[in-house]
């Protein structure tokens, strides 16, 4: 039994359809996670710009305590690690940090740092004034840098949270960087 010309481009026109529609969806994905995730406050992604520090009233009757973790991409030479691996802080009190870089290769490179809180539902209240993560990270071969983090945590956040931790990965962007600059210098 064959098929019909008729019945083969049905069949061609569906899935070609199909083929539209999932690269479609596919595309869509991640902006859909994003909204669903915000609106769930599940995602973990604090804010990726500075928040103004208003005289807030400081809790002094309670303590959260803020643990940091820092990770490097796999292949990049970098140490990178948080001068203090937990910190006590009122809720409201502007708090200062520090990481610590290290280029251990010998080229320079620029690093990107991309922040994440747990639990999740924390990451409304964690509020970033100056943080290294906002900017990119040029660091010469060999060389090392304090990398300054100020924040405080919003009174509001829910008792039952007690911790959260901030958790950094540091990318290696200097592909990308040395890209951008000669595709400028070509214009």
């Amino acid at each position: 039994m064959t098929a019909s010309p008729k019945s083969n481009r049905k069949l061609l026109t569906l899935l070609v359809l199909g083929s539209v529609g999932m690269f479609g969806f596919g595309f869509a994905l991640v902006p859909l996670y994003d909204v669903l995730c915000d609106a769930l406050g599940i995602n973990g992604k604090p804010q990726g710009t500075a928040s103004t520090y208003e005289a807030v009233v400081v809790d002094e009757s309670r303590t959260v305590t803020v643990e940091f973790i820092a990770h490097v991409q796999s292949g990049m030479a970098w140490d990178f690690t948080p001068q203090v691996n937990r910190i006590e802080v009122h809720p409201g009190k502007l708090t200062h940090a520090k990481f610590i870089a290290h280029n251990k290769s010998a080229k320079d490179t620029v690093g990107q740092a991309i922040p994440s809180v747990s639990p999740g539902q924390g990451a409304a209240y964690f509020n970033k004034t100056e943080c290294f993560c906002f900017n990119q990270q040029p660091l010469a071969a060999q060389a090392s840098a304090e990398l300054p983090l100020i924040f405080y945590v919003d009174p509001d956040l829910p008792e039952s949270i007690t911790t959260l931790t901030l958790s950094y990965t540091l990318y290696d962007i200097t592909g990308k960087v040395v890209s951008a600059i000669e595709q400028g210098a070509a214009k």
